[in-house]
């Protein structure tokens, strides 16, 4: 089989990487933590190990709240913004000791070689869909993330998996349609429509008030997607539970943008970068100086091995 591009939602591990490894644990001498840049490291070198991929991506959040998506939904993220210094500009809510790894992260993956990027005005996810755009059977894709999201872009003749990390790399969830079926009751091709009628307070999407996720799955199976959904609605007769029908009109609103919020973008500008897996460190002089200035020789050779094997 061909091997994988292994595209990993950077972001989404790293914060797991800081919640998982504790800071007392993973300090440099000078006390600064590394708990995400080791945490990282460490389900890369996994990951690599065990998935065998021969190209990766690290993709990042280049605009972790993009304007046109807020332009929609206002409440979209907005839970999470702590400062707002200029029109469509927001300061995403990060733990004060996190946010001086992420660069430290991207200059050990840099000196590894290893792709991390980001594309102005779209979130990882939208690089991630953009990558799994271009999946097909000869050169398949394997998506790594915690974000439930991401359901949406199985594709089994396309050769796009999902890697749910949503319970750690160690438990790793190996998802293709049969598998998405069996967690929520739907298909990958209707999960969008089944998470927005659901909702997500994580991400500020409010869903259809008193619809859950049990009521979504049943209404999408009824009715095929959410356009078949808000026709049904509308009729004045019909197999549709009158409260559930005056629910879905009373989220008219809601509904008309949420698609565009919630589906990943498959068509942002990616730029031109090197996917190929390194098999070594492309500056391993620097490397062995990050380790050694960071504290990190435990999971840089745990990396280093996983490339080479």
């Amino acid at each position: 089989m061909t091997a994988p591009l292994l595209a990993v939602d950077a972001p989404s591990l790293y914060f797991r990487a800081y919640f998982g490894v504790p800071e007392s644990s993973a300090k440099t001498a000078s006390g600064q933590p590394v708990n995400a840049v080791r945490g990282f490291l460490d389900m890369l070198a996994t990951l690599v190990r065990t998935r065998k991929p021969d190209r990766i991506a690290c993709a990042l959040d280049a605009d972790w709240r993009p304007a046109w998506r807020v332009e929609l939904l206002p409440s979209y993220k907005a839970h999470r913004v702590v400062a707002e210094p200029a029109p469509g500009v927001s300061v995403e809510e990060v733990p004060d000791t996190l946010a001086p790894q992420v660069p430290m992260l991207l200059e050990v993956l840099e000196a590894f070689g290893i792709a991390a990027f980001g594309v102005p005005g779209y979130e990882a996810d939208d690089v991630l869909g953009t990558l799994a755009a271009s999946a097909s059977r000869k050169a398949p894709v394997e998506v790594v993330s915690g974000d439930r999201d991401l359901f949406q872009l199985v594709d089994d003749e396309r050769g796009v998996r999902f890697l749910y990390v949503g319970r750690g790399v160690a438990k790793l969830e190996d998802c293709d349609s049969a598998a998405v079926v069996a967690k929520y009751g739907v298909p990958p091709e209707a999960y969008v429509d089944f998470a927005i009628l659901r909702g997500d307070p994580s991400d500020g999407l409010p869903g259809v008030p008193g619809v859950g996720e049990k009521t979504a799955m049943a209404l999408v199976n009824r009715y095929g997607n959410l356009a078949g959904i808000r026709a049904a609605a509308l009729e004045s007769v019909g197999e549709m539970a009158s409260g559930v029908r005056r629910k879905i009109a009373d989220a008219a609103s809601y509904l008309d943008v949420a698609p565009k919020v919630v589906r990943v973008a498959d068509d942002a500008p990616l730029p031109p970068v090197d996917l190929t897996l390194p098999r070594a460190p492309k500056d391993a002089d620097r490397v062995l100086a990050l380790a050694e200035e960071w504290n990190l020789a435990g999971s840089c050779r745990r990396l280093v091995d996983a490339l080479a094997a």
